[in-house]
Parts: C-alpha cells; sequence; structure tokens
C-alpha cells in the first residue's frame, strides 16, 4: 500500500506543474577533485525581458485563479493528461482530473483499478480519490487525505517535495524558470485558440545556478537541463506553456498547459468523512491492505 501512496503523491506533484521525480530520492553532488571550489554562475534573463516577465508574474498572482489542462511525459515514469482548476489567492485550493495515458505510474494505477483520479486540494490537505480497488484494500474507502502537516512521512522524500509545491499553486514555476535565464528572450507574437500571444524562451542549466530555493527544488526533482516557452496574452496573463528538460533518473520531461478562464470562482468541497482514510493509516499498515 505504501507503493500506492507514493504514486498519488507523485501525480499530483506533477499535476501542479513541477517537474518531479517523488519517488527517489535526490543523488547526493559528487565531490570535485579541485582544491578551490568551482564558482557559482547567477544567470539572469536582461533587464527588459526581466521586467516583461515580472509584469506577468504579479498578472498572474492578482487573477487569483485559473482553469488548467495540460499534458505531461515524464520518460518512462509517466504520460498523464490534467484538467481542472485552481486557486491560488488564499492557500491552495483546487480540483483535478488525472488521467493516466502510459508509463509506470499507469500501471500502479491501473492495479488500483482505475486510469484515472480525482484530486481536491483544501488549504489543509489534499484528498485524491482512487477506484474500487484500492478501496477493497482500505476497508472500503476511496479518499487518501494527505494532511500538509504530515507529509514528511511520505516515502521517498516525496513529501517535502509536495508540501512546497502544495504552496506555489499559482503557475509561476514557468516564469521563474524565465527568469534565471540568462538566454530568455522574446521570441515574437503567435496566437493562442485564435487570441495574440507573446512568445518569450529560455534555456537553463541547473548546474550553472547559484545556491538558491530554485537550484534546490530542481535538483531533488532530478532536472538536469530545462528549456521554458511561455504565451502571454494582451492582459499580461499566462496562458500557455512548453517545459522540456532531462531527468537523471526518468529520461526526458515534457509538459505543454493552457490556462484560462483567470478569476474563476473554485468551489472545493472536502469529500465525506465515511469514504476517506488518512494516508498515515495506510502507512502504518492501517488501511487493510
Amino acid at each position: 500500500m505504501g507503493r500506492a501512496v507514493a504514486v498519488a503523491a507523485l501525480v499530483l506533484v506533477t499535476a501542479c506543474g513541477s517537474p518531479g521525480d517523488a519517488d527517489r530520492p535526490a543523488r547526493p553532488t559528487p565531490a570535485t577533485s579541485t582544491s578551490e571550489p568551482a564558482p557559482s554562475r547567477s544567470p539572469v534573463a536582461p533587464a527588459a525581458v526581466r521586467e516583461a516577465l515580472r509584469a506577468v508574474e504579479e498578472a498572474t498572482a492578482a487573477a487569483g485563479s485559473a482553469r488548467v489542462s495540460s499534458t505531461t511525459v515524464m520518460g518512462s515514469v509517466l504520460s498523464m493528461e490534467t484538467t481542472g482548476a485552481l486557486s491560488w489567492a488564499d492557500g491552495p485550493v483546487g480540483r483535478l482530473t488525472l488521467t493516466y495515458t502510459g508509463g509506470e505510474v499507469a500501471e500502479s494505477m491501473r492495479d488500483l483499478g482505475s486510469v484515472s483520479m480525482q484530486a481536491r486540494l483544501l488549504p489543509d490537505a489534499y484528498y485524491a480519490r482512487l477506484g474500487d480497488a484500492f478501496a477493497d484494500r482500505a476497508r472500503g474507502k476511496h479518499w487518501v487525505r494527505y494532511d500538509h502537516d504530515s507529509l514528511d512521512e511520505l516515502p521517498g522524500g516525496s513529501g517535502a517535495q509536495l508540501k512546497e509545491e502544495l504552496e506555489r499553486t499559482a503557475p509561476v514555476q514557468p516564469l521563474e524558470l524565465l527568469l534565471a535565464c540568462e538566454s530568455a528572450r522574446k521570441a515574437g507574437e503567435g496566437r493562442v485558440d485564435g487570441r495574440p500571444a507573446t512568445r518569450y524562451s529560455g534555456t537553463l542549466t541547473v548546474a550553472e545556478l547559484a545556491d538558491s530555493a530554485l537550484k534546490r527544488r530542481l535538483t531533488a526533482a532530478g532536472v538536469v537541463t530545462q528549456s521554458v516557452d511561455i504565451w502571454v496574452d494582451e492582459r499580461n496573463l499566462l496562458v500557455k506553456k512548453v517545459e522540456k528538460g532531462q531527468l537523471k533518473e526518468t529520461g526526458e520531461l515534457r509538459q505543454t498547459a493552457f490556462y484560462d478562464d483567470y478569476g474563476l470562482k473554485v468551489p472545493v468541497e472536502r469529500p465525506p468523512s465515511d469514504d476517506t482514510v488518512d494516508f498515515t493509516e495506510l502507512l502504518d499498515g492501517g488501511g487493510g491492505s
């Protein structure tokens, strides 16, 4: 049952937009053979691009919520489609439907009797609804509750990363990546869903980043290189992103996401308590597996 818990954590981290590898702890960085540590570069976007991206970051944060749809591929581990709505105005709130289309995680979820999963995010916890086969092994309960304050107990080091991602529900990570790229540039004009949009692009190598929360997060996720393309509409709102990267453990990462309907209300009901089991019970073997 512990594997099922880790799978549910992995798919939600990925759905929220982070290229994580939640099943594996990060490998330690090998020591260098030189007596002096190599200087750490601190690439940043050119000033004009940085100013434009900051405006997008502010507008996106102020909008408070959006509808999202995405496709994600993480090497042989996961292929997935996600649809739903997220709010970040007063803590992470959202509802998502995740459909697994391939990879090891899809096989694990099929073993739990489902090729899709509902997820509900609330400020204190998130909930994952698995299939009937899972419920048969969890005393008839379909929903797993992950309390934010207990996530460090998740196996494989996935909990700390998941907790951080839940605090960063807004789709701002691609902006953060571009702001760290000295290669970031305005890459022309285009259209997204028939509307005019400005494209920005950049590529970064994680080893070249100065020590920061961003570098630590990408390193923990196993990211070696990352390219980012975003499209911004006339309101300075992010409407599309494409991220491609290389992960140490799982190979290629590809994610394409679309955001629209900014500012919508995102009501999320807490699942019924009599159909919910806490993930700590499953880790302790109390779920009936």
